[in-house]
């Protein structure tokens, strides 16, 4: 039986490495941050990125955000049909849509198709000795390949998640308008009366913009951590996505209580 001496030594080595890993994570933030005046003198780094990140995710996006608003459309006509609501059912899509579902689906999207292909393009380049030699040619790593990748996909986050809402209101037109018979005109309006630029639409985007900083630091950090061999990238890509959707899903509880407790 192990003595509780050795469980608090074993308990507190944890803690401590758990303490390092944040503390590196805050150190490249903050190199990646402190560096980022390559956005201005080279911005087609930048923009090849954006096409990079964004283009490729796109189609997962459109689909998915498709069948979402499908599923809404169908859930919230059953709901609202209990109290004779029905012709809201575009206000309800909406608003699920900009305030919850379209920045945090998008983002978790986000983690397992361009957070892994981030994390395992740097693990490569790592492995096949680009970075070292970069740093041999007096080429600073940080700010050629970190810094475009991640301006990259911290704009290339509010792309795609406004095309999911978009897509997925469409999606909730179809269903609750042309397959049910909800008048088109009560569809609309009451999604136009009840929309809030700033407190539905704008908190949204502003959601989506955190959630694009914390995925591409996620994804950059542990392809820049990760071990030089198959394996390590491997592991590397997985801890992206957990570490991605879980500090997803925590930010949306925070930002939520934030934004619409009044």
């Amino acid at each position: 039986m192990k003595s509780p001496a050795a469980s608090i030594s074993r308990l507190g080595s944890r803690v401590r490495k758990q303490l390092i890993g944040l503390g590196a994570f805050i150190r490249l933030a903050c190199a990646i941050v402190g560096r980022s005046g390559l956005v201005f003198r080279r911005p087609g780094l930048v923009s090849q990125q954006i096409h990079f990140i964004g283009n490729h995710s796109l189609l997962i996006i459109a689909v998915s955000g498709l069948f979402v608003g499908f599923v809404l459309g169908l859930q919230g006509y059953y709901t609202l049909n209990r109290y004779g609501s029905e012709e809201a059912l575009g206000l309800l899509v909406a608003l699920s849509l900009l305030r919850e579902l379209g920045p945090v689906v998008t983002a978790l999207l986000f983690a397992g198709r361009a957070g892994t292909s981030l994390t395992a393009e740097i693990g490569l380049m790592k492995a096949g000795e680009q970075i070292a030699a970069m740093e041999v040619m007096a080429v600073d790593p940080i700010r050629r390949v970190l810094v475009p990748r991640f301006w990259g996909g911290v704009v290339a986050m509010p792309v795609l998640a406004a095309v999911f809402s978009m897509v997925g209101i469409i999606g909730g037109w179809v269903v609750g308008v042309l397959l049910i018979g909800i008048d088109p005109g009560s569809f609309w309006s009451q999604m136009q009366d009840g929309v809030d630029v700033f407190d539905d639409i704008l908190n949204g985007v502003f959601k989506s913009v955190v959630f694009g900083i914390a995925v591409t630091l996620v994804a950059l950090h542990a392809g820049w951590t990760a071990k030089a061999t198959p394996e390590g990238v491997s592991r590397a890509t997985t801890r992206t996505v957990v570490t991605g959707s879980l500090l997803v899903l925590g930010l949306d509880f925070v930002l939520t209580a934030l934004m619409f407790s009044n």
